[in-house]
C-alpha cells in the first residue's frame, strides 16, 4: 500500500496544480487576514470585529485558513478525474487489478495532501497573527484563544474535504464537471445554508457547517446575531461520517464501472 500511495503522490507533485492551489489558498487567506486586520475594532450596522489586541480576534484571524478546504477538494477530484481525463486509469488498474486498494491510496494521498496544505496556512497564519496581537499591545495566548482546537479544525477540514473531493470526482469521472460541482457547493450552496438565520438548522449539518463547529467561531459581524453550530465534539463526528461517506461513494463507483 505504501508504495501505492508514492506512487499517487509522484503523481500529483509532478504536476504544477498543487503548488498553483497553494499559493492561491494562501493568498485567500492573507486577503481575509488583511481584512480582519484593516477592521479590527471597527463598528458597522451595530457590529463589529473584535480588537487586534484582544483573545478573540486571535481566534477569528487564526480560523482564516479553513476556507482552504476547496482547493483541497479540486485536488481531491483532480487526483481521480485526472486518470480518466488522460486515459492512464486503464494502466493503473492493469498494474493494480484490485481497484479498491488504488482508491484506497488515492484517499489516503487525499488525507496527507490536505495536511501539508493545512500546516502551510498555519505557519502562515502565525507569522502574521501573532505579531498583529503583539503589535497592538495585546499577549497572544494558545490557551486564551483556542489556537489548538482551531489548528486542530483546520486540519481536519483541509484533510477531509479533500476525500469529498475524491468522492465526487470518482462519481462523476469527468474533470472540470468535478471542478465546477466542488466549486458550487462550496461557494454557493454551503454559503446560503450557513449564511441565512432561517437555513442555518439545516446547514449546520452539511460539511461547511460541520467544519463551523469545530472552529467555534460565534463572531456576528452582520449584525444578524450570531449563528448555533454544533457542539464542537459533534461537528468533527459530522466532518468524519462525511469523509467516511464520500470514501465509500469513491470506492462504490470505481469497483462497480466500467472504465471504457
Amino acid at each position: 500500500m505504501s508504495g501505492l500511495v508514492k506512487a499517487e503522490l509522484r503523481k500529483l507533485f509532478t504536476t504544477r496544480l498543487w503548488w498553483i492551489m497553494l499559493l492561491v489558498m494562501l493568498l485567500l487567506a492573507a486577503l481575509r487576514l488583511g481584512f480582519l486586520i484593516a477592521f479590527a475594532g471597527v463598528e458597522q450596522n451595530g457590529a463589529a470585529l473584535p480588537a487586534r489586541d484582544s483573545a478573540q480576534w486571535a481566534e477569528t484571524a487564526w480560523s482564516a485558513g479553513a476556507a482552504g478546504g476547496i482547493f483541497a477538494m479540486i485536488l481531491g477530484v483532480v487526483l481521480v478525474t485526472s486518470e480518466y481525463r488522460y486515459q492512464t486509469i486503464t494502466g493503473t488498474f492493469l498494474a493494480t487489478p484490485r481497484r479498491n486498494r488504488v482508491i484506497v491510496a488515492k484517499l489516503v494521498t487525499g488525507l496527507l495532501v490536505g495536511a501539508l496544505f493545512s500546516l502551510a496556512v498555519l505557519v502562515f497564519q502565525a507569522v502574521t497573527v501573532i505579531p498583529a496581537v503583539t503589535l497592538s499591545g495585546g499577549e497572544f495566548s494558545l490557551s486564551a484563544s483556542r489556537i489548538p482546537q482551531i489548528s486542530l479544525g483546520i486540519l481536519m477540514t483541509l484533510a477531509l474535504y479533500a476525500v469529498f473531493g475524491i468522492g465526487l470526482g470518482a462519481l462523476v469521472r469527468n474533470q472540470i464537471a468535478g471542478i465546477i460541482g466542488a466549486i458550487v457547493w462550496a461557494y454557493v450552496i454551503e454559503n446560503i445554508f450557513i449564511g441565512i438565520p432561517a437555513l442555518q438548522s439545516v446547514g449546520k449539518w452539511l460539511p461547511g457547517g460541520a467544519a463551523q463547529a469545530l472552529l467555534s467561531i460565534d463572531l456576528d459581524v452582520a449584525g444578524l446575531g450570531a449563528p448555533e453550530w454544533l457542539p464542537a465534539w459533534a461537528g468533527a463526528l459530522v466532518l468524519i461520517g462525511y469523509g467516511l461517506l464520500f470514501a465509500a461513494v469513491a470506492t462504490a463507483t470505481t469497483v462497480r464501472r466500467d472504465i471504457t
